[in-house]
């Protein structure tokens, strides 16, 4: 069977380090040893994660967000050559009001998906992101402008549980 094409938001990689939110912390951190670090899945971030990494203030926390990166051996896709169709995308879903106008960044962290068939987007981002509604807004539109790969948005929950 294939391997399932996964991409983790920047709230993902942050939750390594939330010991605000210890279940949630403990269930990123099997995400990561036991599915990430053993290629279970193909695991893609884009140069979007790293522009909102580059914006953590904490200096500390910055290292350790872009250590994880390369300890992990994470799949960084080039956006740049296909942009003009990716921000279209994210345009999209904030023109049908699917993802509020202030959440652009999240839009395109979909967009990438949508862009290169991506199984699911995985995220911590109940609100804007991870949640029944909003997926099935963004499947429906992107059914409507052609892009008909089946895309899952959901939390580590659902991709952790796996048969050994």
């Amino acid at each position: 069977m294939k391997k399932l094409n996964i991409y983790l938001d920047t709230s993902v990689i942050n939750h390594l380090f939330a010991d605000d939110a210890p279940e949630a912390k403990l269930l990123t951190i099997e995400l990561f040893d036991k599915y990430v670090k053993t290629k279970k899945y193909n695991t893609y971030i884009s140069p979007i994660v790293l522009n909102e990494i580059a914006q953590t203030v904490n200096e500390e926390k910055k290292a350790k967000l872009l250590a994880v990166i390369s300890s992990y051996d994470l799949l960084i896709f080039d956006i740049e050559t296909n942009k003009k169709e990716i921000e279209s995308i994210a345009q999209g879903y904030i023109e049908q009001g699917i993802l509020p106008r202030k959440s652009l960044m999240d839009a395109l962290h979909i967009a990438v998906c949508t862009y290169y068939q991506i199984d699911a987007l995985i995220s911590w981002n109940y609100k804007h992101m991870a949640n029944i509604n909003r997926e099935r807004k963004v499947i429906s539109w992107n059914i409507g402008e052609g892009y008909t790969h089946n895309l899952r948005i959901c939390t580590p929950l659902e991709v952790i549980y796996e048969t050994e």
